[in-house]
């Protein structure tokens, strides 16, 4: 059975097809106009909390006036649920729940005022936000908020929002940026002497490269060498006092596995459980996605011109992503991440190349690199019901405890309905099972 608004609108898990070409018809979309970019606040779902604020300062240089929302998660879930079916994945109900809570708030004038979303253009879910949003502007009365697609397929374009090279190139440099200070914030604050020293030294490095870029720097590959052992440096004399943690890896779908929103704060959480967290970087994640383009064209053909610029994003990543691992070796106390390729290396004996749905192999490799660098203990975070991430994530935990038997891993699904207490008891046994792996068995029950 269908249920459907009063106007007539089917307010089911996801938009379709013919109800796409529907809201268009009777709704056509209010473009963000070239003038809009002068008079229009852009509202942006936030996801990762470092790799965000760089993000914001690049629009801001580019001229856009752009706010990264940091609503609270029930009010997200509430205006969620309210406008978007409660069948939609997770992300999609959480990132489409912060923007309408937002343009609810009363706080932004309406009349200057538009909203950005990522539109990936895959088989994924994510594909399909851009209508699901729009269903909810409709839904609400607000169908003139102007609704600005993020992707690199020429989908759903506005004349006042173009991606162009230097923020492209930027952006690719702030991934590189907010996954050293990721890293190594994470291999600093659970053993800093002076408490917040640590958030201190985020700030000081955003501040940094965000002046950087303003002064059109930053972005080659002898820059980021050199603003990457700058800002390492300023890890590097932290004072810290190091002691035994277990290390708790976090890995799954993207969103959910980034946001604190999404997932309860999963980071602080483990934090307050006495953990060392290791967070795998996105650098990995966006060169899988562009390495997938790449082996599209080569299995079913496409545009050469399109493959050798892709070739060449692909190209620039790798040498930065080396830089990154070079610099992190670098660090005496300190681990570093490891390669695409070599991530990808030891997945392929496990899962198949060719399943790249949605976070695909990669998912896999990580959960493997983690086991590989000693953290065997890690969580990994589901939307409820997305298919993709269950194949590739809980689907393989098998498979990996009979490779690495001291693999331990636990999956926790994500939902509006998911008890937070359920969760966290799933993760205390799973930690308890790591601090028992770790501690020595008595001296009456070792073997002689």
């Amino acid at each position: 059975m269908q249920i459907t608004d009063e106007k007539g609108y089917s307010t089911g898990a996801c938009a379709t097809g013919e109800e796409c070409k529907k809201i268009d018809d009777l709704y056509p979309k209010t473009p963000f106009t070239k003038e809009m970019k002068k008079t229009h606040t852009i509202l942006i779902p936030s996801m990762l909390p470092i790799h965000f604020r760089l993000l914001d300062h690049i629009f801001k240089q580019s001229g856009y006036n752009t706010v990264v929302l940091k609503g609270e998660k029930q009010h997200c879930i509430d205006a969620g649920l309210k406008y978007v079916h409660n069948d939609t994945c997770y992300p999609a109900l959480i990132v489409i729940g912060q923007l309408m809570e937002a343009l609810l708030s009363g706080e932004y004038d309406l009349n200057k005022t538009a909203v950005m979303i990522i539109q990936t253009g895959g088989g994924c879910r994510a594909s399909n936000y851009y209508f699901l949003l729009r269903k909810a502007l409709i839904n609400a009365g607000m169908q003139n908020v102007p609704v600005i697609s993020v992707n690199l397929s020429g989908m759903n374009s506005n004349p006042g929002f173009k991606i162009t090279l230097p923020m492209l190139r930027r952006a690719a440099a702030a991934i590189i940026y907010g996954d050293l200070m990721m890293q190594l914030s994470n291999q600093t604050r659970p053993y800093e002497v002076n408490k917040g020293q640590t958030e201190d030294v985020i700030t000081e490095c955003v501040h940094y490269i965000s002046d950087i870029f303003g002064k059109g720097k930053g972005i080659s590959v002898k820059e980021i060498r050199e603003n990457l052992l700058y800002m390492a440096e300023l890890f590097k004399v932290i004072p810290i006092e190091r002691t035994q943690k277990v290390k708790a890896g976090v890995v799954g779908e993207v969103f959910v596995k980034y946001s604190p929103i999404a997932n309860n704060n999963l980071e602080g959480f483990l934090a307050e459980q006495d953990c060392e967290v290791v967070v795998p970087g996105v650098t990995g994640f966006m060169l899988f996605k562009i390495d997938n383009r790449l082996e599209d064209i080569r299995l079913y053909g496409g545009n050469q011109a399109m493959y050798k610029g892709i070739m060449i994003l692909f190209n620039y990543m790798t040498k930065v992503e080396t830089i990154l691992i070079d610099v992190c070796k670098g660090l005496e106390g300190f681990s570093a991440p490891s390669s695409y390729a070599h991530i990808k290396s030891l997945a392929v004996p496990v899962i198949g190349s060719g399943c790249k749905m949605g976070e695909g192999w990669w998912l896999t490799g990580e959960i493997i690199e983690l086991i590989e660098q000693g953290c065997p203990n890690i969580v990994c975070t589901q939307p409820f019901g997305c298919l993709p991430n269950h194949i590739v994530a809980k689907g393989m935990i098998r498979k990996l405890r009979s490779l690495y038997p001291n693999s331990n891993v636990v999956a926790i699904d994500y939902d509006p309905g998911a008890a937070k207490v359920n969760q966290e008891n799933r993760i205390k046994l799973m930690l308890a099972m790591a601090k028992e792996q770790a501690e020595p068995a008595p001296a009456a029950l070792r073997c002689p």
